[in-house]
């Protein structure tokens, strides 16, 4: 890494109650470091924790969204290691990282302006919507290298396109096409490359004047969803309503109902 501040590396900007984390080392294809990662963390922890930021895009620059991650930022691997390390050190770096996004109580959007690969797809996967470039592509690039796949990856993909279609990704390695992860499931919409940050920048505004809570609960009651039967499921379901019907949104989008006007969301 160099002497590059980190605050260079993971830019952060609010705009219009939007939380931009861009990820901003090009030379790298935005490998993420050590360093990065527990930035981008503690942004959406922040996220999450802030009235005031009601969504957040996840975005880069240069021609790579994120190449996965980059090892060399991080601490030496002790040459004493013993079984579990490994283990330890990926519940507590690249699984960290995709736990904050799908547990992050704001909408999370990935702007993906380039090749996602590895860790870098499962990035952008593990965000709520994910807007893609037409020259992105997504690549599960663990079996090339004789690896299994890691950072939720092999949790995200069966839920998104089913098992057939993941293994199929994921024992071939092969570059997806922006268009082909649409036909897929994997991406929301595609954009011409120039429309990537205007189409983002719509989304999430859209958002961020929306129900905040509402849209929280609305999340974690789909990620649980996923792993919940239909009992539990329909049990969170009418707790997550009860607990929203007393926020000021939820009351306000009932008289704006009542008073055939449009509501005025305050994120509260």
């Amino acid at each position: 890494m160099t002497d590059v501040p980190l605050d260079e590396h993971v830019r952060h900007h609010v705009e219009n109650g939007v939380a931009w984390i861009t990820l901003n080392r090009p030379e790298a294809m935005n490998a993420v470091t050590w360093d990065q990662r527990e930035r981008i963390i503690a942004l959406l922890q922040e996220a999450t924790a802030t009235p005031a930021l009601r969504a957040v895009v996840v975005t880069a620059t240069g021609k790579g969204f994120c190449a996965g991650a980059d090892l060399r930022g991080g601490p030496p691997p002790s040459p004493d290691r013993i079984p579990g390390d490994v283990a330890r050190t990926i519940r507590q770096g690249a699984q960290r990282l995709i736990a904050a996004v799908l547990d992050c109580e704001k909408p999370v959007i990935a702007a993906v302006n380039g090749t996602a690969a590895g860790l870098g797809a499962h990035l952008a996967l593990a965000c709520d919507l994910v807007l893609a470039a037409e020259s992105a592509r997504f690549i599960e690039v663990f079996a090339r290298r004789g690896l299994v796949p890691d950072g939720g990856g092999a949790y995200l993909l069966p839920r998104l396109i089913g098992p057939q279609r993941a293994k199929e990704l994921m024992f071939f390695g092969d570059a997806v096409s922006a268009a082909d992860a649409r036909a897929l499931g994997l991406v929301n919409r595609v954009v011409p490359d120039g429309d990537l940050a205007r189409t983002a920048r719509e989304w999430a505004e859209r958002l961020a004047t929306g129900p905040t809570r509402a849209l929280a609960l609305t999340k974690q009651l789909v990620n649980a969803s996923l792993d919940s039967d239909r009992a539990t499921a329909f049990a969170a379901e009418a707790a997550a309503q009860e607990i929203n019907m007393t926020t000021r949104d939820a009351q306000e989008g009932v008289a704006a109902f009542v008073r055939r006007r449009p509501p005025t969301y305050e994120g509260r």
